[in-house]
Protein backbone atom coordinates (compact mmCIF):
# COMPACT_ATOMS: atom_id res chain seq x y z
CA UNK A 1 0.00 0.00 0.00
CA UNK A 2 1.20 3.21 -0.71
CA UNK A 3 1.79 5.75 2.06
CA UNK A 4 1.41 9.80 1.77
CA UNK A 5 4.60 11.56 0.25
CA UNK A 6 5.98 14.93 -0.95
CA UNK A 7 6.29 15.63 -4.49
CA UNK A 8 8.41 18.65 -5.43
CA UNK A 9 7.44 20.34 -8.24
CA UNK A 10 9.77 22.51 -10.79
CA UNK A 11 10.33 26.31 -9.79
CA UNK A 12 11.09 27.52 -12.83
CA UNK A 13 11.82 31.48 -12.86
CA UNK A 14 13.64 33.94 -10.76
CA UNK A 15 12.94 35.93 -7.70
CA UNK A 16 12.93 39.07 -9.41
CA UNK A 17 9.96 37.71 -12.07
CA UNK A 18 8.73 35.36 -10.13
CA UNK A 19 7.84 31.61 -10.51
CA UNK A 20 5.52 29.22 -12.06
CA UNK A 21 5.23 25.50 -11.27
CA UNK A 22 4.01 22.76 -13.40
CA UNK A 23 1.64 19.54 -12.38
CA UNK A 24 1.91 17.44 -15.70
CA UNK A 25 3.17 14.14 -17.10
CA UNK A 26 5.47 12.11 -14.89
CA UNK A 27 5.38 14.45 -11.86
CA UNK A 28 1.87 13.48 -11.16
CA UNK A 29 1.32 9.44 -9.97
CA UNK A 30 -2.05 9.46 -11.61
CA UNK A 31 -4.15 10.78 -14.80
CA UNK A 32 -5.57 13.84 -13.15
CA UNK A 33 -9.78 13.99 -13.37
CA UNK A 34 -10.71 16.92 -10.93
CA UNK A 35 -9.00 20.24 -9.62
CA UNK A 36 -10.36 21.75 -6.73
CA UNK A 37 -9.39 24.44 -4.16
CA UNK A 38 -10.27 25.85 -0.55
CA UNK A 39 -9.91 29.31 0.68
CA UNK A 40 -11.01 31.63 2.81
CA UNK A 41 -11.02 28.38 5.88
CA UNK A 42 -10.96 30.49 9.27
CA UNK A 43 -7.97 28.97 11.19
CA UNK A 44 -10.44 27.91 13.95
CA UNK A 45 -12.27 25.53 11.56
CA UNK A 46 -10.47 21.70 10.71
CA UNK A 47 -11.23 20.50 7.35
CA UNK A 48 -11.22 16.82 6.28
CA UNK A 49 -12.09 14.38 8.91
CA UNK A 50 -11.96 11.33 6.27
CA UNK A 51 -10.42 9.04 4.19
CA UNK A 52 -11.59 7.45 0.35
CA UNK A 53 -11.64 4.18 -0.41
CA UNK A 54 -10.44 5.03 -4.38
CA UNK A 55 -9.89 8.36 -4.60
CA UNK A 56 -5.92 9.62 -4.82
CA UNK A 57 -4.93 13.43 -4.72
CA UNK A 58 -2.33 15.46 -4.06
CA UNK A 59 -2.75 18.55 -1.98
CA UNK A 60 -0.88 22.04 -2.99
CA UNK A 61 -1.17 24.96 -0.22
CA UNK A 62 -0.74 27.72 -3.04
CA UNK A 63 -0.69 30.27 -0.52
CA UNK A 64 -0.14 30.46 3.05
CA UNK A 65 0.03 27.43 5.67
CA UNK A 66 -1.66 24.09 5.90
CA UNK A 67 -1.17 21.38 8.45
CA UNK A 68 -1.90 17.94 7.37
CA UNK A 69 -2.20 15.15 9.66
CA UNK A 70 -2.39 11.72 7.62
CA UNK A 71 -3.22 8.17 9.43
CA UNK A 72 -2.83 4.93 7.26
CA UNK A 73 -5.00 1.87 8.03
CA UNK A 74 -3.13 -0.05 10.67
CA UNK A 75 -2.25 3.14 11.82
CA UNK A 76 0.84 5.11 10.51
CA UNK A 77 0.17 8.38 11.85
CA UNK A 78 2.23 11.63 9.63
CA UNK A 79 2.38 15.29 10.38
CA UNK A 80 3.25 17.26 6.44
CA UNK A 81 3.53 21.30 6.52
CA UNK A 82 2.60 22.61 3.75
CA UNK A 83 3.60 26.14 2.91
CA UNK A 84 5.63 26.28 -0.44
CA UNK A 85 3.52 26.69 -3.98
CA UNK A 86 6.15 23.75 -5.38
CA UNK A 87 5.41 21.20 -2.80
CA UNK A 88 2.30 19.03 -2.69
CA UNK A 89 1.18 16.10 -0.23
CA UNK A 90 0.51 13.10 -2.37
CA UNK A 91 -2.27 10.97 -0.42
CA UNK A 92 -3.06 7.44 -1.98
CA UNK A 93 -6.70 5.87 -1.32
CA UNK A 94 -7.33 4.88 2.22
CA UNK A 95 -5.47 7.98 3.78
CA UNK A 96 -7.36 9.12 6.99
CA UNK A 97 -6.64 13.53 6.44
CA UNK A 98 -7.66 16.49 8.66
CA UNK A 99 -6.24 19.77 7.54
CA UNK A 100 -5.96 23.09 9.55
CA UNK A 101 -5.48 26.13 7.21
CA UNK A 102 -3.82 29.51 8.66
CA UNK A 103 -5.92 32.38 7.57
CA UNK A 104 -4.57 33.40 4.42
CA UNK A 105 -4.48 29.91 2.99
CA UNK A 106 -5.51 28.72 -0.57
CA UNK A 107 -5.17 24.78 -0.91
CA UNK A 108 -5.35 22.90 -4.69
CA UNK A 109 -6.59 19.40 -4.65
CA UNK A 110 -5.74 17.56 -7.88
CA UNK A 111 -7.92 14.47 -7.86
CA UNK A 112 -7.56 10.90 -9.82
CA UNK A 113 -11.42 11.08 -9.94
CA UNK A 114 -14.60 12.96 -9.90
CA UNK A 115 -16.16 13.51 -6.67
CA UNK A 116 -18.52 10.43 -5.67
CA UNK A 117 -19.50 10.63 -2.01
CA UNK A 118 -19.95 6.59 -1.72
CA UNK A 119 -16.21 7.04 -1.84
CA UNK A 120 -15.56 8.89 1.30
CA UNK A 121 -15.33 6.80 4.38
CA UNK A 122 -16.49 9.55 7.18
CA UNK A 123 -16.85 7.13 10.24
CA UNK A 124 -13.33 7.01 11.70
CA UNK A 125 -14.39 3.76 14.01
CA UNK A 126 -15.16 2.59 10.10
CA UNK A 127 -12.14 4.03 8.96
CA UNK A 128 -9.49 1.79 11.70
CA UNK A 129 -11.28 -1.11 11.12
CA UNK A 130 -9.73 -0.94 7.39
CA UNK A 131 -6.38 -1.73 9.48
CA UNK A 132 -7.18 -5.66 9.83
CA UNK A 133 -8.74 -5.86 6.34
CA UNK A 134 -6.93 -3.78 3.71
CA UNK A 135 -3.37 -5.11 4.77
CA UNK A 136 -4.41 -8.60 5.27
Amino acid sequence: MNEPYLIQFPRIGKTIEGYISVAEGENLPFEVKRVYWTYFTPESIQRGGHAHHLLEQILVAVAGKIVVNTQMPGGKVRKFILESADQGLFMPKYCWHEMQYSHNAVQICIANMVYQESDYIRDYEEFLKLGKTVNA
